[in-house]
């Protein structure tokens, strides 16, 4: 059986944390069964709780779903589960990836799949976990038309809109260059704020003014909150974006292409995450400008 004629069934998930587990609400609310796994037991409770099922191993789920899930946030972990199950994925079975990775690596994981007579759908999602748990993400799909189509039923569920933007692979690209603006409009925002800060103007009136100006971003809507309140509950955690910034530079660099703003960005990532707030949400950047003031006052 061809990877296009994957049969309907239970949904695998591996990985049941933030992005995880919005992906099973959404499963479930949508009526699919789901089957996951994650290595940290405790997180199973989260998707018993939604009604799914919980296994006890990711061999487990691929043994009884023709199309997994990975919602993991380590390319090599994802890279590692892909191996190490391969051999337990049922023929025409379709692994969709929506973490962000290497695309080098998306590439040889497609290969070795292929070979096995499955095949993987790179499906980077744009978007926090509310964002996806409010079905406002968007799918970015690398991978061949048959396997994409196999899960036309599935892309309206956990994604607002998506896009097959080529082969294995190009889905993690686009989803690199897409991240780069994100964060960059991000940290812009955060310096914004905390300048105007500095300048005594009211912080939550310069937010509202850059929302009519051509300065407006959609960081504006997602993390301008966060940033006044100091509500940095994680949505999505600066060690990833940093994870991402990471495999950004090195693709720049296998590229030839110098990404200087980038290149600075880590090093505000590195300076919030050294600070200990690497698990705080992204929008906790902020204080890297706050804490620079108060040292330099």
């Amino acid at each position: 059986m061809s990877a296009a004629a994957a049969p309907q069934g239970d949904i695998g998930l591996i990985g049941i944390g933030l992005v995880g587990t919005a992906l099973a609400e959404r499963l479930r609310s949508a009526g699919y069964s789901v089957l996951g796994y994650d290595i940290d037991s405790e997180r199973g409770d989260a998707l018993r709780s939604l009604g799914g099922a919980v296994a006890v191993s990711a061999n487990d789920v691929a043994d009884s779903c023709a199309r997994v899930l990975l919602a993991l946030v380590d390319p090599k972990v994802t890279q590692d589960v892909i191996e190490d199950m391969s051999q337990h994925l049922q023929p025409g079975a379709i692994v969709i990836d929506v973490g962000t990775g290497d695309p080098l690596r998306a590439e040889m994981l497609a290969r070795r799949l292929l070979a096995r007579g499955s095949e993987l759908v790179d499906a980077p999602l744009s978007g926090s976990s509310e964002q996806i748990r409010r079905g406002e993400a968007v799918a970015m799909l690398g991978g061949s038309e048959a396997a994409i189509a196999a899960c036309a039923d599935l892309w309206p569920v956990i994604a607002a809109r998506h896009v097959r933007v080529g082969p294995a692979g190009a889905g993690q690209r686009a989803k690199l260059a897409t991240n780069l603006v994100l964060g960059l409009n991000r940290a812009a925002l955060a310096e914004g704020v905390a300048f105007a800060e500095a300048q005594g103007l009211d912080a939550a009136a310069f937010v509202e003014l850059v929302r009519i100006t051509p300065a407006y971003s959609r960081a504006v809507d997602t993390k301008s909150a966060k940033m006044l309140a100091r509500d940095y509950a994680p949505e999505s955690r600066i060690t990833q974006h940093r994870k991402d910034v990471g495999l950004m530079l090195a693709a720049g660099e296998a590229a030839k292409l110098p990404l200087p703003l980038t290149a600075a960005h880590a090093a505000l990532l590195d300076a919030a995450i050294t600070a200990g707030d690497g698990d705080l949400d992204n929008a906790a950047i902020v204080e890297v400008w706050r804490r620079a003031r108060i040292t330099n006052s």
